[in-house]
């Protein structure tokens, strides 16, 4: 048995928690049987944006003649794009790899490991003890008890990264995050797509305004079919057929497409880990349980990230990673604060948000003022070709704090870093957006307008 001050489960945002601990002179392990860097870096954000952005290219070309001016898009290379999404991901993951096999206070243990004991793992055939553990272990696809689903050939978030040609046409299971994205992807590359969501919203997790606005903008390249329960998946010759309920009123519905994607939410690795050897709770769904200062029911293991299903963005990972490690090294303790943990949806248009939506600040008996603004109605709105997408704040109506901020439209995931700002200060009042001087005419204006129309609510 090999003993070290600090055990790290997962290379994703653990990586924050291994460099300090390496940093302050502490015998480290790190524990990760995949690539170096995580989801974010080899299965998620990083990559998954470099194919988005492609999109997005295409999608302003097209957007382009409501200004009047016409261009033409000749192909997308789809297997030039690919190789540049993965050129880059290897050379970081391969970069970071050296560094960590370079630092002599740092061992990585590259198989799979899981807990046989009180703070001990066995990883291949070796076992390893830590004073102090951090769990870090993500989490991966989720693939529902579909009937048939095993039996065909699906894509998931990870594989179709896999990918080197491109589907003509294209099912996508799931209307969360991951489907919107990658359905905004494929469809405008030129893959003839179908979405089939369970609930019936897309994006049911935003503002009902934000989503209905988002299917309608996307609908004019994709076939959205929310209220729609896949129940069945066939393999018939080259296509795939789902089979899908209409939860409304019952009816069957069959979508044929030649490539299957399965995006219906993300499941916990903790089976694969088995963290409850080492005395550590999950909850009913897998994730590990922790406290307000990321502390498991067991002394001298913190847990964060996907592994704890909370907030399961790389930005919020990160953040975890600095209270987790201050709370690891330091006596005087910090809360998790998610109260202004932001998060945004790479689709066409964009949608971004932070913060509590309206229905949840009144259900927390907030009295709440909420205010609009459309792109269209600001001078640069007008100047893009008057875009369809808004701004919506809510605002506590006694205190002016803001409860919460919610944009679709062009760069959203730009423009809620001011509502996040003034979220982060001390007061957490809209007075600094308000009064402070926006350049005219710039789309930063769209946010400061909304605070102008606030209105009871």
């Amino acid at each position: 048995m090999e003993k070290f001050d600090v055990v790290v489960v997962g290379s994703g945002s653990g990586m924050n928690v291994a460099a300090a601990a390496v940093a302050g002179g502490m015998k480290t392990a790190l524990v990760e049987f995949g690539s170096m860097g995580g989801t974010c870096l080899n299965r998620g954000c990083i990559p998954s944006k470099m194919l988005i952005y492609a999109a997005d290219v295409v999608a302003m070309a097209e957007d382009a003649e409501n200004i009047g001016v016409k261009l033409k898009v000749d192909r997308v290379d789809f297997s030039a794009v690919m190789r540049r999404m993965r050129h880059f991901v290897t050379e970081d993951s391969e970069s970071q790899a050296r560094s960590v096999e370079a630092s002599p206070d740092l061992t990585w243990f590259k198989e799979r490991g899981e807990f046989i004991s009180d703070y001990t793992m066995k990883v291949g055939n070796q076992i390893i003890k830590g004073d102090r553990v951090f769990i870090v272990s993500g989490a991966r696809p989720d693939i529902p008890p579909i009937k048939g689903l095993q039996n065909v050939g699906y894509l998931t978030s990870d594989t179709v990264l896999k990918l080197d040609k491109q589907p003509r046409s294209l099912i996508i299971i799931g209307g969360g995050y991951i489907a919107a994205e990658y359905g905004h992807f494929f469809s405008s590359i030129g893959t003839k797509v179908t979405i089939i969501q369970r609930s019936p919203r897309l994006l049911p997790e935003e503002e009902p305004e934000i989503s209905e606005l988002l299917k309608e903008e996307m609908s004019k390249k994709t076939a959205i079919f929310t209220g729609h329960e896949a129940i069945e998946v066939k393999e018939e010759g080259n296509a795939k057929k789902v089979l899908a309920r209409n939860r409304e009123n019952g009816k069957t519905a069959e979508f044929t497409a030649e490539a299957l994607l399965v995006a219906a939410g993300r499941v916990p690795n903790s089976d694969l880990l088995k963290p409850q050897k080492t005395g550590v709770e999950l909850d009913d769904r897998g994730y590990v349980k922790v406290n307000e200062y990321l502390e498991t029911g067991k002394k001298n293991i913190w847990a964060f990230g996907d592994a704890i299903g909370k907030y399961m963005f790389k930005h919020v990972a990160n953040y975890e990673a600095e209270v987790a490690w201050h709370n690891a090294i330091h006596e005087h303790k910090v809360k998790v604060d998610y109260s202004a943990a932001p998060h945004a949806v790479f689709t066409h248009p964009q949608v971004a948000s932070v913060g509590l939506k309206e229905n949840e600040a009144k259900q927390l008996g907030h009295k709440v003022l909420v205010g609009y603004s459309h792109y269209k109605d600001t001078a640069i709105g007008i100047a893009m070709g008057e875009p369809r997408g808004f701004v919506k704040v809510i605002v506590e109506q006694k205190t002016g704090r803001l409860l919460g901020g919610h944009i679709i439209g062009p760069h959203a995931s730009v423009l809620i870093q001011e509502v996040v700002n003034a979220m982060s200060t001390g007061e957490r009042t809209f007075l600094p957006i308000a009064r402070a001087m926006h350049i005219h005419p710039a789309m930063t204006e769209v946010v400061q307008k909304a605070f102008f129309a606030l209105r009871e609510a």
